[in-house]
């Protein structure tokens, strides 16, 4: 069963990218946005030594742009499996809700999850599968909302 990309979760045991790491990042992402066609080839090495050449799917390369936009943007990130459960607080910080708002999700079968003892347990892909069909009804609705100014001449 195909439960999609890892998804970069918060890690708190990492420490904060320095403002060279973010900087270096952000350019790197920004580098990896260019259209690539079957596979990146990507150098690295350090500063006086030969560099390695590393050949990488394009299909890595979002969830590459992802990991980089998080330390970017001074997040700590780590790659998750889609079978990988979290806790109910990783899953809401993933969401950026509360844990007491995810938990009515759960209750209401929102998405699917299992409990150990008293804790609830959220697969990963559960989790994405939850937020890309929300994403794609508030774009659904956002379309709406476009098409209504539209007709009512409003300008926006």
């Amino acid at each position: 069963m195909d439960h999609g990309p890892p998804q970069p979760i918060e890690d708190p045991g990492h420490r904060a990218a320095g403002e060279d790491d973010r900087l270096l990042a952000a350019e790197a992402s920004r580098r990896l946005a260019a259209p690539h066609d079957r596979q990146a080839r990507l150098q690295f090495g350090a500063a006086g030594r030969d560099a390695e050449v590393v050949d990488l799917p394009a299909a890595a390369l979002p969830l590459l742009r992802q990991l980089l936009d998080g330390i970017a943007a001074g997040e700590p990130v780590a790659v998750v499996a889609g079978d990988d459960e979290l806790s109910t607080q990783q899953a809401a910080d993933l969401l950026g809700v509360s844990r007491p708002f995810l938990v009515g999700l759960l209750e209401r079968g929102a998405m699917p999850f299992r409990k150990v003892g008293a804790h609830r347990r959220v697969r990963a892909c559960d989790l994405d599968h939850y937020r890309r069909r929300e994403d794609a009804e508030r774009l659904k609705a956002l379309g709406e909302l476009s098409a209504q100014a539209q007709e009512l001449g409003l300008g926006y």
